[in-house]
């Protein structure tokens, strides 16, 4: 069994959603679901808020996870539940590009590395939101010709053979942000794909990469 979580919630004077997080997040640490709640009222002790860097509350961190808004005692429940392997950051990366903190998920990038891996599961799974694509397009780009990209270079190129030609394109596209040697080879064979669009990026992929 796995070690209850401890909790931070930031709150605010006069917040509407505040004491609903505070109750149902009460409730889960008397269930034994949290091990550890702290609370700050922002209002009181604004410099936590300016460290943390938070612009609006409720604001929870979980364990590993930092959520923004109103969340209900179910949803809480489900990120405890969640343990921070692929599957699950990718769930989290997702809540924080749809709630526009696209930034916060770069960061977490630059701090570990391996967490671009799952911006790649992202653009790979066919069911992610269209805000969660424009979301790993922006951090992808913002880490053009790094160690990062060139790093997953294979990672990339395995999705050059999806069955969905948008898969293929997007890693088209992030090959070519590599500018990488590396990525020609599985950039050629695309410009004889079936789908139009792919074999066009798959081109200016290749014009990217100059060595």
């Amino acid at each position: 069994m796995s070690q209850a979580p401890s909790a931070l919630l930031l709150i605010a004077t006069g917040c509407q959603h505040c004491p609903s997080m505070l109750q149902s997040l009460s409730e889960l640490i008397k269930e034994g679901k949290i091990a550890r709640l702290e609370i700050i009222n922002i209002v009181e002790d604004p410099e936590q808020a300016q460290l943390l860097n938070v612009r609006s509350v409720p604001w929870l961190k979980l364990g590993e996870y930092e959520l923004t808004g109103l969340k209900s005692k179910t949803e809480i429940q489900q990120w405890i539940d969640k343990s921070p392997d692929s599957s699950d950051m990718s769930a989290y990366f997702e809540e924080l590009m749809t709630s526009g903190e696209i930034s916060k998920v770069q960061q977490l990038v630059e701090d570990n590395p391996q967490h671009i891996k799952v911006l790649i599961d992202i653009m790979a799974n066919e069911e992610s939101s269209l805000s969660a694509r424009i979301g790993v397009g922006a951090i992808i780009e913002h880490f053009e010709g790094s160690e990062i990209l060139i790093n997953n270079i294979e990672t990339l190129g395995a999705h050059c053979q999806n069955q969905l030609a948008q898969i293929r394109n997007d890693a088209c596209y992030y090959l070519g942000l590599s500018h990488h040697h590396d990525a020609r080879k599985f950039l050629h064979p695309l410009l004889n794909d079936t789908d139009n669009e792919v074999r066009e990026t798959a081109q200016e992929a290749l014009n990217e990469i100059t060595d």
